[in-house]
């Protein structure tokens, strides 16, 4: 069960300060997914979008947010076939073999992206919730710019909030190189201002695809080490899963207005040889339960021997703690790394420290990584299975984004899951209360 020990202040409340949630607070919650604003129009908008979300965190304040109202019932199995069973009826999507995987971490996310978009040699599909002008974004303008050259039809679509800027400053640019470029949901135009598309998705040929946490902008250049060079963990893949990745791209692509796709972009392809078992889980927003929290739940739960989670903003849902407590006094190795001081949002900083307390207490290990944003949003449950891509275990991407995420089921890329976890455990801070 949750617990808070004297000293620790829930989401908002300082010490000698009302009991309110403070704007600036979240503020800062929000646009840890939506960056700052570059304009003084994008600021008054996202100001009105931070005013609905004062309102919306206000409602589900610390104790409301862990309540919950989705748990999985009952023993999640933990070998491959059955899980694959849970899995299909939990989320509806199925596990399949033939996938290369690829895991690619922080600034090397472009040095894969550049080369998988020099690959393609007919489309080239992103969907991309950050995008802002920079280095970043020129170099990923000039590799689509070739392609479109070479006869690849190249569309773009980004999210109207996450990259408020991208009309002004990025998108004549990515239209000049010859791309149909698209803004879904566009500031002041959506019935939710708080449904965002928080996806992260490259489509290549229909052939191989990327998710991940990176967003197009030069905080994902460097290496992980220094202040503003962000942790980030992606991956690309080929096989099976790319269809649905390329089905997730054109949801988008469709409501942001774009035409109905060929149907030799939507063709399924080939299993890789010797390839292992993967799954693509797209998530959307909705008013009762998520894919998103599915999958959660539904990976902690599947852990024999341990589950060890990355995670930019972790302040879950009261089931997702009380499975991983459970799991924790059962004698399955939970771990968990978050960001610390260097976190871009002081809200969510300061509410998952709420939670280390009945974390430790229940045998939990949590750590906070200290020399930059730790962005990162994975999985890895026991020697086979691995959870890549864009979901936070927060109310905002459990509730309300549209998220997407990679389940492989490989013990060589749990293996270097683990690898990169106990590598960044090591510039991080193991806490103690």
């Amino acid at each position: 069960m949750l617990r808070r020990r004297s000293g620790i202040q829930p989401v908002g409340i300082e010490p000698g300060s009302e009991p309110i949630m403070k704007l600036p607070r979240l503020r800062q919650l929000f646009l840890s997914h939506v960056g700052w604003p570059r304009s003084v129009a994008a600021a008054i908008a996202v100001g009105g979008v931070a005013l609905l979300l004062a309102i919306f965190l206000i409602v589900r304040d610390v104790s409301d947010r862990h309540e919950g109202t989705f748990a999985i019932v009952g023993e999640v199995p933990a070998e491959a076939p059955g899980f694959a069973t849970a899995l299909l009826q939990t989320t509806g999507v199925e596990m399949r073999g033939g996938h290369r995987v690829e895991l690619v971490d922080n600034g090397a996310v472009f040095d894969a992206l550049v080369r998988e978009i020099e690959r393609a040699r007919t489309s080239v599909h992103i969907v991309m919730y950050i995008w802002e002008a920079g280095g970043a974004s020129d170099r990923v303008v000039a590799a689509l710019a070739a392609r479109v050259k070479a006869g690849v039809r190249c569309r773009v679509v980004v999210d109207g909030l996450g990259s408020s800027d991208f009309l002004d400053k990025v998108q004549p640019s990515v239209q000049a190189a010859g791309c149909e470029a698209r803004i879904l949901r566009p500031l002041g135009e959506a019935d939710d201002e708080l449904a965002r598309n928080h996806r992260k998705i490259v489509v290549v040929d229909g052939q191989s695809a990327m998710v991940g946490g990176f967003g197009i902008r030069d905080n994902w250049l460097g290496d992980g080490l220094s202040e503003q060079a962000w942790r980030d963990s992606n991956v690309v893949f080929e096989g099976p899963a790319v269809r649905d990745a390329q089905l997730a791209f054109a949801e988008s692509w469709q409501e942001a207005g774009g035409a109905l796709l060929a149907a030799t972009d939507l063709a399924a392809p080939p299993a890789v040889a010797g390839g292992v078992s993967a799954a693509l889980v797209a998530s959307s927003g909705s008013p009762t339960v998520t894919r998103a929290e599915r999958l959660i739940q539904l990976l902690t739960l599947s852990a024999r021997r341990r589950v060890w989670i990355a995670n930019a903003y972790f302040v879950p849902t009261r089931p997702i703690l009380e499975q991983l407590e459970r799991q924790a006094q059962a004698g399955v190795d939970v771990r968990i790394l978050v960001p610390g001081k260097q976190s871009d949002s002081k809200t969510s900083f300061g509410a998952q420290n709420v939670d280390y307390g009945g974390l430790v207490e229940a045998g939990i290990r949590v750590w906070e990584y200290q020399p930059a944003m730790m962005h990162s949003k994975t999985m890895l449950v026991d020697d086979r299975r691995a959870m890549v891509g864009s979901i936070n275990i927060d109310p905002l991407s459990l509730n309300t984004l549209d998220e997407v995420a990679l389940v492989v089921d490989d013990p060589a890329t749990n293996a270097r899951l683990a690898e990169a976890f106990e590598r960044d455990c090591q510039h991080a801070k193991e806490q103690h209360r």
